[in-house]
Order: C-alpha cells, then sequence, then structure tokens
C-alpha cells in the first residue's frame, strides 16, 4: 500500500491560525533537493520553526509541547504558491494525517490526497469554532469521519460536512495511491481486453 488506510481519525489538534500560508513557508525551497521521499518533516515550517543558528522558537506551535496530534488545523488559503509535492511530504511525514482549513490550494490539495493526507474544507465559522475549542482546552479533540464525510468538535458534538472526490475517498479509505488502485482492477482489465481481441 502507499500510505495508511484512513477511515476514522480522532485528534487532538495543532492549531495555525494563519491565512495565505504557502507552500515556501511549508517548505523551503532549499530543501528541494532531496530525491528520496524521507525526512522532510525536519524541515516542515523551517525558517518558522528555528532560528539561524538551528536552535528552536519557542514562540512557534511545532515548537509547545501544550499542542500535539495528527490533525493541523490551519487558515484560509492554506498550500498555495508554487506546486511543489514536498509541501504535503513534509507534513505527511511531520505526522499529520488530516488538515483542515476553510480554503485550499487546488494543487497542494491533489498533491495531499495522492500520499494519504486528507485535506478537510469547512465554513470559515466551524473554522473559528476549531480554534476556539482548542484555545479553550489544548486537548481537544475533532472527529475526521471519511466515510461519512464529516468532522465533529468532540467536546460540544457539533459537526460538518465536507466534500470529497470519490475516486479520491476510495484511495484514501483503502491506502491505495493510483498505481495501487490499478493493480487492485487488474481482473477486471484482464477480462476487459479478453473480451476485445485485437
Amino acid at each position: 500500500m502507499a500510505y495508511d488506510k484512513f477511515t476514522v481519525l480522532k485528534s487532538t489538534c495543532v492549531p495555525l491560525p494563519l491565512e495565505n500560508v504557502d507552500t515556501d513557508q511549508i517548505i523551503p525551497a532549499r530543501f528541494l533537493k532531496a530525491t528520496k521521499r524521507e525526512a522532510f518533516g525536519d524541515n516542515l515550517f523551517r525558517d518558522w520553526r528555528y532560528n539561524n543558528d538551528d536552535s528552536p522558537k519557542e514562540d512557534f506551535v511545532l515548537n509547545n509541547d501544550t499542542y500535539s496530534g495528527k490533525v493541523l488545523v490551519a487558515g484560509r488559503n492554506f498550500g498555495s504558491g508554487s506546486s511543489r509535492e514536498h509541501a504535503a511530504w513534509a507534513i505527511y511525514d511531520y505526522g499529520f494525517r488530516c488538515v483542515i482549513s476553510s480554503f485550499f490550494a487546488d494543487i497542494f490539495k491533489g498533491n495531499s490526497l495522492n500520499i494519504g493526507i486528507l485535506p478537510v474544507t469547512v465554513s470559515p465559522e466551524f473554522l473559528d469554532k476549531i480554534f476556539k475549542d482548542i484555545e479553550k482546552d489544548p486537548n481537544a479533540q475533532v472527529e475526521v469521519n471519511l466515510p461519512t464525510q464529516t468532522v465533529t468538535l468532540v467536546s460540544t458534538g457539533e459537526s460538518e460536512s465536507f466534500e470529497i472526490n470519490g475516486y479520491k475517498k476510495n484511495n484514501m479509505v483503502n491506502g491505495f495511491d493510483d498505481i495501487d488502485y490499478l493493480q487492485a482492477m487488474k481482473e477486471e482489465i484482464g477480462s476487459f481486453e479478453a473480451a476485445r481481441p485485437f
């Protein structure tokens, strides 16, 4: 399988209430030289996480032990800028399996779905409720249910639905990338070919 299956994720969250976070902020261009998809998480938000001497910036959320979890909650227009798929790799490699925002750049959204990160688009009002819930209690959890396409605030039970392409949903539920999907259809493809001799 390309990555872990995604069905229902219940987790605490890491809040990043910033708008217009672009891919160069997610993973700076100087870290794109690697040819293998490894260790990109070490440099996730590198320039926001570390000083020039590589010491951690205490005021950045990923350096704050108060927050943890597999869900990153971000402001509007997350993943804008260049189309680098390394941005999604860095988020996945760091340990996030879901990003919640009120708007995603299309290419970032596609890159995320291709590697097993679920980008969940919610209304600005519901996003604000999530941020407030985390601010009130850093241990607050959300439940992201892919089969039902809902995200729920565990503390209040408030829920909102989200949209996802049916093909991408099927792949994520099964842990497939595009090649895995084709391999899973090997018998059907073989039958189709057999019924149509040249």
